[in-house]
């Protein structure tokens, strides 16, 4: 069993309300119901932080290192383009990091191109929506896999 944090950052709270047309009509539950039903699936204990407070993220990440935490998958909204705090909480420690993207950042204003804790991360998931979410899962469980066996 892998223990994951998931780590949403400012306005993800609010899926379903805003820019529909770019983030779809599901809501945040039905986000957390996604995710829980696929720890459930996997027999991943799976907890999901959400913040709209950028030093709130940072203490979370930094709990992460006594708490049991295997992995963390984060999409730290805004936050992306310009929190070298975020970035450099992410990499305070060795542990495997997914960032996830429910658009494509790359085919978005060019502010939103730009990812500052992209490169502390082991992988980038970008435009698959919410299922996004439960791709970084399934590869986070990998990355947790493999580590246990070095």
């Amino acid at each position: 069993m892998a223990k994951i944090l998931v780590i949403n950052g400012p306005n993800l709270n609010f899926l379903g309300i805003r820019e529909k047309k770019i983030y779809g009509t599901q809501d945040y539950n039905a986000l957390l119901e996604m995710i829980a039903e696929k720890g459930r699936q996997t027999g991943s204990e799976i907890e999901v932080y959400q913040s709209n407070h950028e030093g709130a993220i940072i203490d979370r990440i930094q709990a992460a290192y006594s708490d049991g935490t295997e992995g963390i998958i984060i999409n730290p909204g805004a936050y992306t383009h310009y929190s070298y705090a975020i970035r450099d909480a992410l990499a305070s420690y060795d542990l495997p990091r997914i960032e996830v993207h429910i658009s494509d950042i790359d085919t978005r204003e060019e502010f939103r191109k730009i990812s500052v804790t992209a490169e502390v991360c082991r992988e980038q998931i970008k435009g698959l929506g919410l299922e996004g979410y439960l791709t970084a899962i399934d590869h986070m469980i990998g990355f947790i896999k493999d580590q246990k066996k070095s």
